[in-house]
């Protein structure tokens, strides 16, 4: 149940994202943090390393190496603590055994990722979005996964709110996938009076840890309150005893961590749009991509492009059908992305009436909106000169204008 708290530090502050997300974590309840230092998300650890240790009687450990910080966050939460942990790049892979362990074990953590360029060692400093699939596919097995993707300093806060409410809600990690843009920029932000905080009461007494609710949910239980909790990584009963080896029960269990996303799906819808209702063509983007694709959206209504926008909060679970009724009338999609395409093939799967187009960017250059624009003209133009119900495109146009625009990009 979600209850009003009331924030004492309050009001409009410049924050960094990083510090933003940190603050928000404090007023989530968070109390205990667990990380590694490494760019560009060491600012959320150096926050909160003073806040929990010297203002709100909390704990913090740097951990030796990222799958110890995620184990510790794992076993805090079940102590009866809200945690949290973050990282980037490289450590998000090192976290993905311990990942999957807090998914079988319905441990209700928050993971931050902000993102750099990769693979390997990659660009330390430079933003990507290129752990879009990591986030929803990284340990092995089947499950779901929450997943928000922040834009602005004010939404690193605002989500991370919603990052911690969504866990306890639903029992399962959830990962705020950030990226060093966001992470690193400033920006002015307003801390309410009041947020609304999961009030995660747990049962007095509970001689079936894993049993469900009528929303496929398991009860909300901790150590050291009197039941027999056994929490482990093999498959379970609602007792926690292991099923491993009876493959029917073990199928049903699985089926249960999905369905407590899929069957819920509904509430976990998370879009802001514009301008769709007589568009054209339309630009769909999450993280800080979505301010170019704003920018060059309202730029185009300025010339008399009939241009719209969809920005996806919530980018895992996959929102399909919301997607099919916002877009499912527009010919043209524009799937802007600092990666080489990988969201974009779960939008194309979805809108299969549409010509969807992948603008990937590489290197840790976000997209201008001025190149985004260029692509949203010449693609309504040319649009408006084929036959009606003509979808075919002509690719070497488009791969020269791209070409034009990067050589464009790189002079700058």
């Amino acid at each position: 149940m979600l209850r009003k708290i009331d924030v004492i530090k309050h009001g409009e502050k410049v924050l960094q994202g990083n510090e933003a997300c940190a603050e928000a974590a404090i007023h989530a309840g968070c109390r205990f943090f667990a990380g590694y230092p490494i760019t560009p998300s060491t600012e959320i650890i150096e926050y909160l390393s003073e806040a929990l240790l010297l203002q709100e009687e909390g704990s913090f450990l740097q951990a030796e190496d990222e799958i110890s910080a995620m184990c510790a966050v794992i076993g805090a939460r079940w102590g009866g603590k809200k945690s949290m942990t973050a990282t980037s790049g490289p450590g998000f892979t090192l976290k993905q055994e311990a990942l999957g362990y807090a998914v079988e074990t319905e441990t209700p953590v928050v993971v931050v990722n902000v993102q750099r360029g990769g693979p390997a060692t990659g660009q330390p400093t430079f933003s990507s979005q290129q752990d879009i699939y990591q986030a929803k596919y990284g340990s092995h097995g089947d499950y779901e996964m929450i997943c928000l993707a922040p834009a602005s300093v004010q939404e690193m806060y605002d989500f991370t709110i919603k990052a911690f409410n969504l866990a306890e809600q639903y029992r399962t990690p959830v990962i705020l996938l950030a990226d060093e843009i966001v992470g690193h920029m400033r920006e002015k932000i307003q801390i309410p009076k009041q947020i609304e905080v999961e009030d995660r009461t747990t049962v007095k007494h509970c001689d079936k840890p894993f049993g469900r609710n009528e929303k496929n949910i398991p009860y909300a239980v901790n150590f050291f309150e009197g039941h027999n909790v056994l929490v482990e990584g093999q498959l379970h009963d609602e007792k926690g005893r292991r099923i491993g080896h009876i493959p029917d029960q073990s199928g049903v269990f699985v089926e249960n961590l999905i369905d407590k996303i899929r069957k819920n799906q509904v509430e976990l819808v998370d879009i802001d749009h514009e301008f769709l209702e007589d568009a054209e063509i339309a630009v769909i983007a999450y993280g800080t991509v979505a301010r170019s694709a704003k920018r060059a959206v309202k730029i185009a209504r300025e010339k008399g492009i009939k241009a719209g926008l969809i920005k996806i909060n919530i980018v895992w679970p996959f929102p399909e059908e919301e997607l099919k009724a916002l877009a499912g009338h527009i010919k043209t999609i524009l799937v802007p992305e600092m990666n080489m395409g990988k969201y974009c093939l779960e939008i194309e799967r979805c809108l299969k009436q549409s010509t969807v187009i992948s603008v990937p960017q590489l290197g840790g250059i976000i997209h201008q909106p001025t190149e985004l624009l260029d692509i949203i003209v010449t693609e309504t133009a040319r649009n408006r000169t084929l036959p009606a119900g003509t979808k075919e495109r002509d690719h070497s146009l488009i791969c020269a204008e791209r070409e034009m625009m990067s050589e464009k990009g790189s002079k700058q």
